[in-house]
């Protein structure tokens, strides 16, 4: 266990907003967890890899960063195994063991910024795959007693990047681990139906993919749609895609008849991409003073260089009131905001 007071939060999200941690204690093994003073009246914050995050103030409660690591099969049958990742491994790195070692299931989700315990609490998704898809347990210590706790996915109410997590559970846990149940050379599932993972692939002339095709192909359409945070700050996708019922969006359609969407499991919504809604409003590539959207991705806001919190909030702010405005459609925030 490493504890500081009072440094700056600059290297620990990827916004690069420099605000004041005023009691940091970062977690580097298992055993750390239990020296923690549960029931004490202590608030903890609980901070993965700060990738979708924006601090908007200086952090007054302690803060836990979580960097435990370590991966384990925990079981092994002929189709599938039951693999555990402690919370504080990073997920692209997570997604890469697995490639590497013919285990599939999380390919299509590469790329994606944060730590492994950070991925139920938003159900991580991408390329027509989500967490939920492979999620077998998360481990967690209640924060209050301190005692820990095995949680099977079915109580996890996972729904489009929500889970129990952001709800009833908020700040009641925090994830030690999670075991995926993910498939074995010989009975993958290939998921290459998402259209720019379908025009990549016929552009290398891939007609039978593998998951490490798969990976490599995300990887690049992520590389290619996305700034990296240590070239630019941001958090990713700053807002969900937001789903609306099917009969708003035909009416929608009868006056943006190039509108796109995607089909959810109920019949009665339909899912709209905010990053479309945004730059057909107008502020894909905007900049306001330190702070915009990125020229490539509409729905990724950055930080120019010495934005403040407070700046990227009220940006978005913005964009939210002006596609309420043009579209009737309310972004929801999908950045945790501190």
């Amino acid at each position: 266990m490493i504890v500081r007071n009072n440094i700056p939060a600059t290297k620990f999200n990827s916004f690069g907003i420099t605000q004041n941690i005023s009691n940091f204690i970062e977690i580097v093994d298992i055993e750390d967890y239990r020296h923690l003073p549960f029931g004490k009246g202590i608030q903890f914050s609980v901070l993965g890899g700060g990738s979708n995050v924006l601090f908007t103030e200086d952090i007054k409660e302690a803060v836990l960063l979580i960097s435990n690591k370590g991966i384990e099969i925990k079981l092994d049958r002929e189709k599938y195994v039951l693999i555990e990742f402690s919370a504080g491994e990073l997920w692209h790195d997570a997604v890469l063991w697995s490639v590497e070692n013919n285990y599939g299931g999380i390919e299509n989700l590469s790329l994606i910024p944060g730590k492994c315990g950070a991925a139920p609490i938003q159900n991580i998704g991408a390329y027509g795959v989500e967490l939920k898809d492979v999620l077998q347990a998360v481990n967690a210590i209640n924060k209050k007693t301190g005692q820990p706790h095995t949680f099977h996915y079915s109580e996890l109410d996972l729904g489009y990047r929500n889970s129990i997590f952001k709800n009833e559970w908020k700040d009641k846990y925090i994830i030690t681990s999670i075991t995926l149940r993910l498939t074995k050379l010989g009975h993958h599932v290939i998921n290459s139906s998402y259209g720019s993972i379908k025009k990549e692939l016929e552009k290398s002339g891939i007609s039978e993919p593998t998951i490490s095709d798969i990976n490599k192909v995300v990887t690049h359409i992520r590389q290619t749609k996305l700034p990296s945070p240590s070239e630019i700050g941001n958090a990713g996708s700053f807002f969900k895609n937001p789903i609306i019922p099917i009969n708003k969006f035909n009416l929608l359609k009868q006056k943006f008849t190039d509108i796109p969407s995607y089909a959810t499991d109920d019949p009665n919504y339909i899912k709209v991409p905010a990053g479309w809604l945004i730059d057909r409003a107008g502020w894909k590539g905007k900049v306001i003073g330190n702070t915009g959207t990125y020229n490539n991705q509409a729905l990724v806001l950055v930080n120019h260089g010495g934005a403040t919190g407070k700046e990227i909030y009220n940006l978005s702010s913005d964009i939210i009131n002006d596609i309420d405005n043009k579209y009737g459609i309310i972004l929801e925030r999908e950045v945790n905001v501190w």
